[in-house]
């Protein structure tokens, strides 16, 4: 090998590093002829010569009762290259042609990219592209195309991004959930294996794990190097980690993800490709918020992210439900309008036969017995106050009781032998059917267009079961043609692209039933998710902060529900509800015409909060404190400079022990001194002590409490004795 060619094949950004190297320069081939991945993870000091050395320094011993030479795990691992697990790609025509042998390899890398491409003897051609992007986020793209001239289609089965582990990271952190609880963690320990996270479920799903998670033994929000993945897609998908016996080549296991595909749903013919979704990869050395640290930049960084102020939102779902009467609800906007709110949003029940959940689903025609002047009084009047106007919409799902579904049966998508179980008496409407995609999207852009909507909360309440295309044969009888969640999706990406190119200024709300499609796919379409149909704030602490690790807070809806919350019938503090919705995309969904006085007057002071802080909150790095008591959680937002900080410390519910002691607030610069104020515009706590902290008297004053950051990080301020579902924030400012 000689220096004008060097053998490996690299990438770097922030602080990452994938290698590669590609057969023609040595690696062992075995059958394949696909670069071998040498390495991903932390850049390596001494930049070429250090990946080069990789070659011969990492070369795995050969054991008995195995291949007969160290053989490599490749960009896109399958049996030919000795890999005995989950294959990256899987194919048939009719059943033959399953193996794949590639040749005409080629790879290159630039622009922090590297593009490879491949052709098969069986017909295929391969495209491959990593690129890492300036905050060091990798994102694989990959696609087939059939170039065989054979009549047989070419089914493809699964197309995976898959990239390698070291024995370090033993552990696994993924997350569950169900409506009303989205995101709750579970840990594992990394056995031999696969630990797969599949989806059926027709959307993103309540239990979507976003980020699947292997790491150093015991590593948490601020401590050990982890590595994750998240599948950028809002139907069927997969998260795996695998180990076996004889690892992965060089390396110990693999982390990966992808579309979940049905058997016959990609059927390829000549000249057709199959693009799978992008698959994304992150790794950190400074834990989980090491990953969200990357992942926010990142999303941050696209053209199309939220540039001006979240605006303050009111809801009216929790408030009027499906009585949507024009003086009650100009009451409400009236009385969001005195306290701050910069948004009104009329929900479900405008349209059609909609006054219950069992009928006018589909029917996107303003309600005459309900509206008999239309939606304009309303309209005109928001608009008046100066307020912007958002509209809910559900325009996947259908009611057997409406006008779309008795004109036209077969907009529904349905086997050939009748309906799927309905799901809050909903049926799903085929979106790839010509017609139904375009009245809907007439009927909603003609609805944005006549009423200036600002905004639309896009909803999607069911799981696709039974979700496939019918044909309808000459003699009027059907019969199943494939399965549709593929189609489906890309219908519905379609739509909202539609949408947007009509209506460049829309936003969109990602929502099904609450946090049920929160994927990356979704939000490069949507301008913030509903985290959770949970307005519980206490359940809402531990949602938001694992939908975080993904999201940033700007993008998660989070709303002041009621008192006593709808759907737990838990009954919280005003200060705490407050505490709680600072940490997203501020709202109020809650009929705040009965507020008393002094309600009114905490709410007008937390919103001109929320518009003071939102600066900082929505554009600094998310820190989480790692405490050994799961009752109590620091979480707090870090400006890039660190010249200033904002943290929520929150008594979740009781401890074992009556004094927590000092705790740190992680991500200050300890080199400075800064200023800590509390914010009673936040709300403030109910404690169960004789005496405060010392500290706590002088943050309520206007110069707070000064205090160097080495103090403040190292050793931290002492808790106040709370009681359970209590909290406060500080406003750290550099002096």
């Amino acid at each position: 090998m000689t220096p004008s060619a060097p053998p490996t094949v690299f990438i770097e950004s922030a602080g990452s590093a994938l290698v590669v190297l590609p057969a023609s320069a040595g690696a062992p081939t075995g059958a394949g002829g696909l670069p071998e991945v040498l390495h991903w993870g932390a850049a390596l000091e001494g930049g070429s010569a250090a990946y080069d050395a990789l070659v011969d320094a990492t070369v795995a011993p050969v054991p008995h009762s195995a291949l007969d030479a160290a053989w490599p795990l490749t960009l896109l691992p399958g049996e030919g290259d000795g890999w005995s697990g989950t294959p990256a790609y899987a194919g048939h025509r009719a059943g033959a042609a399953g193996a794949v042998r590639w040749t005409d390899v080629t790879c290159e890398a630039a622009d922090r990219a590297i593009v490879t491409r491949a052709s098969s003897t069986s017909g295929l051609r391969l495209e491959l592209r990593h690129a890492l992007d300036d905050h060091g986020v990798l994102r694989v793209d990959a696609s087939v195309t059939n170039t065989s001239d054979d009549v047989e289609p070419l089914d493809v089965a699964a197309l995976r991004a898959m990239l390698p582990l070291p024995a370090r990271a033993d552990e696994v952190l993924d997350l569950t959930g169900r409506w009303c609880r989205e995101r709750s963690p579970q840990r594992s320990r990394l056995d031999h294996g696969t630990h797969l996270r599949a989806s059926r479920r027709g959307r993103t799903g309540h239990d979507a794990t976003l980020l699947l998670v292997a790491g150093e033994a015991g590593f948490g929000f601020r401590r050990g190097e982890v590595w994750a993945v998240h599948t950028a897609w809002s139907g069927n998908h997969e998260h795996f980690v695998e180990s076996l016996p004889e690892g992965a080549g060089r390396h110990t296991a693999v982390l990966g993800g992808g579309e979940l595909l049905a058997a016959g749903e990609v059927r390829l013919a000549a000249g057709e490709t199959y693009a799978a979704p992008t698959v994304v990869f992150v790794h950190a050395t400074e834990g989980l918020d090491g990953l969200s640290r990357r992942l926010h930049r990142s999303l941050r960084a696209r053209p199309g992210h939220p540039s001006r102020p979240r605006p303050v939102v009111l809801n009216t779902w929790e408030a009027v439900y499906f009585d949507t009467d024009l003086s009650r609800l100009k009451a409400l906007a009236d009385t969001g309008k005195r306290i701050g709110v910069e948004r009104f949003v009329l929900d479900d029940g405008w349209f059609g036969g909609r006054r219950h959940d069992r009928a006018g689903l589909g029917d996107w025609v303003v309600s005459e017995a309900v509206w008999p002047e239309g939606l304009g009084p309303l309209v005109d009047h928001v608009k008046g106050l100066g307020l912007e106007l958002g509209l809910w919409f559900e325009p996947e799902m259908v009611n057997d009781d409406s006008d779309l579904v008795r004109e036209h049966p077969e907009w529904v998508l349905q086997p050939a032998d009748g309906r799927p179980r309905e799901w809050r008496h909903q049926q799903l409407l085929d979106l790839t059917h010509p017609g139904a995609f375009d009245q809907l999207l007439g009927r909603i852009s003609g609805l944005v267009e006549r009423y200036g909507i600002d905004y639309i909360k896009w909803d999607h309440n069911r799981d696709l079961h039974e979700a496939v295309h019918t044909t309808v044969r000459p003699d009027g009888s059907r019969v199943v043609d494939a399965p549709a969640v593929h189609a489906q999706t890309l219908a519905f990406y379609a739509l909202l692209d539609a949408l947007r190119a009509r209506h460049p200024r829309l936003e969109i709300e990602s929502c099904a039933s609450g946090g049920a499609r929160v994927d990356l796919g979704v939000l490069q379409r949507t301008d913030r998710i509903w985290t959770s149909d949970c307005n519980d704030a206490l359940e809402r602490a531990s949602i938001q902060r694992w939908t975080s690790l993904l999201v940033p807070p700007e993008l998660m809806g989070s709303h002041i529900g009621p008192a006593t919350a709808h759907t737990t019938h838990r009954t919280l503090d005003l200060g705490f509800r407050m505490l709680m919705a600072l940490q997203g995309h501020p709202g109020l969904e809650w009929d705040i015409t009965g507020c008393t006085e002094e309600e009114l007057a905490a709410l007008t002071a937390w919103t001109g909060l929320v518009r003071e802080l939102r600066p900082l909150l929505h554009s600094g790095d998310l820190v989480r404190a790692d405490l050994p008591d799961d009752a109590l959680q620091v979480t707090g937002t870090v400006a890039a400079d660190r010249g200033r900080a904002a943290y929520v410390v929150a008594r979740l519910v009781t401890s074992r022990d009556v004094v927590t002691g000092p705790v740190p607030l992680p991500g200050l610069d300890p080199a400075r001194t800064y200023a800590v104020r509390l914010r009673p515009e936040a709300g403030l706590p109910a404690s169960v002590q004789t005496a405060d902290p010392l500290w706590w008297e002088r943050a309520l004053t206007d110069d707070g409490f000064v205090v160097p950051g080495s103090v403040l990080v190292g050793v931290g301020l002492p808790v106040p004795v709370l009681g359970p579902a209590q909290g406060y924030l500080l406003d750290v400012r550099a002096s």
